[in-house]
């Protein structure tokens, strides 16, 4: 039994399983104010589309949806089946909120209840 497909019908799997990763992934970069789709992401970085995206290098932002995830500096380390790899230098997480400067009471009220008149 061999496994050998036609060169067309090997592209056309291939191009619907791109679409697939593209459609079913929210999550992009943006680099040099263009925005890119991730095909997939993992613990110390992510794939995109090689045809899509020029190469990259340096400082991306990464996004899911509309949600900043991250600011990150990247480096490309491989290329294979279509897809562009790049791993994280450093990705650093994006807050809702400043950081303090200054070490926080845990026993600090969360809230100031007036007295009822």
């Amino acid at each position: 039994m061999t496994t050998f497909l036609p060169k067309d019908l090997a592209d056309g799997l291939e191009e619907a399983r791109k679409l697939k990763a593209r459609k079913g992934s929210r999550l992009r970069i943006e680099a040099d104010g263009q925005s890119y789709p991730v095909l997939r992401r993992w613990e110390d970085g992510f794939s995109v589309e090689r045809e899509l995206v020029p190469q990259l290098r340096g400082h991306v932002d990464l996004f899911e949806g509309s949600r900043f995830l991250a600011t990150c500096l990247i480096v490309a380390s491989a290329e294979a089946a279509g897809e562009m790899r790049y791993e994280f230098k450093r990705a650093t997480p994006a807050r809702d909120s400043a950081p303090v400067d200054f070490q926080q009471d845990e026993e600090a009220p969360v809230a100031l209840l007036g007295r009822p008149d």
